[in-house]
């Protein structure tokens, strides 16, 4: 089977091939996306006002509270190091799988695969997770709006049901969608922390979330958990890279523009949350009301138009996170199909559309099975469903990009010496490797807390829920691992055309 991006006329190891040369076989991506339409689908998967409006309160109240806003500046620095090995890849390896293909070129086809099955976990508990969070929202503003009291889950269904006709569609369909959405979540909170700026905040305006003293107190660790879970979505850039105009320029670019572009704002965003409510008030307005922090900020600030705005830009935020995920699973299923691991029918292009259809479809009715059995186990939407699988997938992310960065430094320390800088090679991966780790080793360790196995002093403890969801994350790539071990002893052939597809 022919590698998923190797077409006629690619040239040396970088396979720069213009998108609209390259032939259409009914299993081949083409497209003519730029950086700023791909940033636009990885951003939007990152999710800027839920995070502003979820995650900080949180990461302020559980975390190093004052000093939180500092924790999305450590994080981007770990994750922009990791990009560095993350962009050099994509320039030399032309293909579209991102986390397993890399993986496959690094460590070899096992564990290539092993990494695809952990990105497709990781990508799925995401996505549900946010659909449960979704539901409930949905639910609590139209009964709130006098409408009639639905269960969560229907909302639910009916956004897996929206999602799935735009990602069955063309790509830049999409894209597009989630460019008007992404917009006004950055405009409300940038006009948000331009009134705090302009009103000076009740305290003055201070660095003091930058202040060491306040970074290392309260429970930092927490904080850094919530604040790379906040990033997850901006690696997907290679995914894309069938449908980039030009894959070894744009697909580089966009990693950079979009760690950066995420790191900048949350960042700022977070510090604005601070100073609207001064160093010594910010913790108890969290306390208070995490889940509507940000709204009562919004009001206080930007008066009763603004708290509709930010209502209604924190239910469209929610949903360009989900069809952002669907658009990057459904091509993870396309690249393994056509790795021959996934049925080949995942791997078929739509004719008129040029996308992944049946995928889209497969992936939709994934999101539906879900939904229905969290539905039937009486799961709540936000207390489990949400908090539960987001746990899953912010430590699942944490590893799949270590084992990454150990991928980049062993392909060009071994495999294709000289190929580029020592620093793009080694030592940004290396780095990025260290902080990946600990962070990694961070979450485990808190994570009872994530999914709220703690004592009766709200210690976090390893109980059965956590470890089985721990013993999920980890058997799940154990069998892509036997799958490529069963395929090299029983299908040799098979096992081959995953190496032409991922590398190894």
């Amino acid at each position: 089977m022919t590698a998923l991006n190797q077409s006629p006329g690619s040239t040396g190891t970088t396979g720069t091939v213009d998108a609209a040369a390259r032939p259409s076989n009914g299993r081949t991506l083409t497209g003519s996306l730029g950086v700023t339409a791909i940033v636009f689908m990885v951003v939007a998967a990152a999710s800027p006002l839920t995070v502003v409006g979820g995650a900080a309160p949180l990461g302020i109240l559980l975390g190093n509270g004052v000093g939180y806003p500092a924790m999305f500046a450590i994080s981007a620095v770990v994750l922009l190091l990791f990009s560095v090995g993350l962009a050099t890849m994509a320039k030399h390896v032309p293909k579209p799988g991102a986390f397993f293909t890399f993986v496959g070129y690094g460590l070899g086809r096992p564990m290539g695969l092993a990494t695809a099955y952990l990105a497709l976990l990781t990508y799925t508990t995401i996505q549900v997770a946010v659909y449960g969070y979704m539901g409930y929202v949905l639910q609590v503003t139209f009964t709130g709006l006098g409408g009639p009291d639905l269960p969560w889950y229907l909302y639910a269904l009916a956004v897996i049901g929206l999602v799935g006709v735009l990602g069955y569609r063309h790509i830049e369909l999409s894209s597009k969608v989630l460019g008007v959405l992404l917009v006004g979540e950055i405009l409300i909170v940038l006009a948000l922390v331009v009134a705090v700026v302009a009103s000076g905040g009740p305290e003055g305006l201070s660095l003091a979330p930058f202040e060491p003293a306040n970074i290392v107190s309260g429970a930092p660790g927490v904080g850094l958990m919530f604040a790379i879970a906040a990033f997850i979505g901006f690696e997907a850039t290679a995914i894309f890279r069938d449908e980039a105009k030009n894959p070894s320029r744009t697909i580089p670019i966009a990693t950079y523009v979009a760690v950066i572009g995420i790191g900048v704002f949350y960042t700022i965003a977070s510090w604005g949350i601070v100073m609207a409510w001064g160093p010594s008030g910010v913790v108890d307005a969290a306390a208070a009301d995490p889940g509507a922090m940000v709204i009562i900020t919004t009001l206080n600030y930007l008066g009763p138009i603004g708290e509709v705005v930010i209502n209604v830009l924190l239910i469209t935020s929610m949903f360009a996170c989900v069809l952002s995920f669907h658009n990057v699973i459904t091509r993870y299923q396309h690249s393994m199909s056509t790795a021959g691991v996934l049925p080949r029918r995942l791997g078929d292009v739509h004719h008129r559309h040029l996308s992944p259809h049946t995928s889209s479809i497969v992936q939709t009715a994934t999101a539906v099975a879900f939904t229905g059995a969290f539905a039937l186990l009486g799961l709540d939407p936000v207390l489990a469903v949400f908090t539960w699988f987001s746990g899953v997938a912010t430590l699942a992310i944490a590893i799949l990009m270590a084992i990454t960065s150990v991928a980049v430094i062993v392909y060009f320390t071994r495999k294709n010496r000289g190929a580029a800088s020592v620093w793009h090679t080694v030592i940004a991966p290396a780095l990025g490797l260290a902080g990946l780790v600990a962070s990694a080793i961070i979450i485990t360790a808190y994570f009872p807390m994530l999914v709220g196995d703690v004592d009766a002093e709200g210690i976090p403890v390893f109980g059965v829920l956590s470890l089985s969801l721990l013993a999920f994350i980890a058997l799940v790539p154990v069998a892509g691992y036997v799958q490529a071990l069963v395929l090299r002893a029983r299908d040799p052939q098979a096992y081959e055309r995953i190496t032409d597809a991922i590398g190894g």
